[in-house]
């Protein structure tokens, strides 16, 4: 064969290898379809050309069972509101859960059996739960962040910059503020924060986070990664991470005003792992930020 007719054939390799990316059609599942978040994913797939729904889930007692998943927004999409999950994810290659701990790892067992991905934006796992999820990835692929805002993740990127060079005689404190009805605290994205900021600095955040300061304290100590929470109203999430030294004070800051941001993100993650069978992976392994 001779070069110029391989070198053709190359491309017309790579072009068609481009044309099934491109027209690829990614089968997307949403937990919690009927709560704030579940709805703005709904909205967001609906408007990928990308992406289709294949499944939407809720808990029995949830009163948009039965009903069409798309009826919010005054259409009709043919895929209802259930909660059975086997049946819910029959069609789907990944699943996006913003829900609770429980569901999520009940969610996970299904997409096992199923051999569906999943993207984890559920916060407030306990160790062992995290260990039960790094094993389900050892048989689907999962994307698992506490934020999948590309704007948090960057802010993540610029905080671990920023603790390389502000530790000597500068205090960490980091605030977030959420709406009423967020049940954990503090937020997954502020304890993110934390672990970045104290992996850097090559501190263990179990020892050195302070999570609550009442009465005599005593003076703070130069290790602390101090956590304050603020709950009230409709607050998307706002969160900021202070290095306070002697006469002056660095803050970076992220503030949502709308939660449109985390469903793009999560598409994101649903894009990334469309090549992948197996592995725990987080938003920086989607955007490309590790070192």
């Amino acid at each position: 064969m001779t070069a110029p007719r391989l070198r053709a054939l190359i491309r017309h390799w790579n072009n068609l290898n481009f044309l099934a990316v491109f027209e690829m059609t990614h089968q997307i599942a949403i937990a919690g379809a009927s709560g704030r978040m579940g709805k703005m994913l709904i909205e967001t797939v609906l408007d990928a050309p990308d992406c289709t729904l294949a499944g939407a889930l809720d808990v029995a007692a949830a009163p948009s069972i039965g009903q069409d998943a798309t009826l919010f927004l005054g259409q009709t999409s043919g895929v209802l509101v259930q909660s059975e999950l086997q049946a819910g994810l029959q069609a789907a290659q990944c699943l996006i859960d913003f829900t609770r701990p429980e569901g999520t790892l009940a969610h996970l067992a299904v997409c096992k059996s199923l051999g569906v991905n999943a993207v984890i934006g559920t916060t407030g796992f306990s160790e062992a739960q995290k260990a039960q999820i790094a094993d389900y990835a050892q048989h689907i692929a999962i994307v698992m962040a506490p934020n999948m805002s590309v704007g948090v993740n960057v802010t993540l990127k610029l905080l671990e910059v920023a603790a390389k060079y502000l530790h000597d005689g500068y205090d960490i404190e980091i605030v977030e503020a959420h709406h009423r009805h967020k049940v954990d605290a503090p937020s997954g994205t502020a304890l993110k924060m934390g672990e970045v900021i104290a992996q850097t600095l090559g501190r263990d955040l179990q020892k050195d986070g302070v999570f609550a300061r009442v009465g005599d304290t005593g003076a703070r100590k130069p290790q602390e990664i101090g956590f304050a929470t603020v709950r009230g109203g409709d607050i998307v999430g706002d969160h900021t991470v202070l290095f306070a030294g002697i006469g002056e004070r660095i803050e970076i800051s992220h503030k949502a005003s709308t939660r449109e941001h985390f469903a793009q993100g999560s598409l994101q993650a649903v894009r990334f792992l469309a090549d992948k069978k197996m592995g725990l992976f987080d938003m920086f392994d989607v955007l490309g930020l590790r070192d």
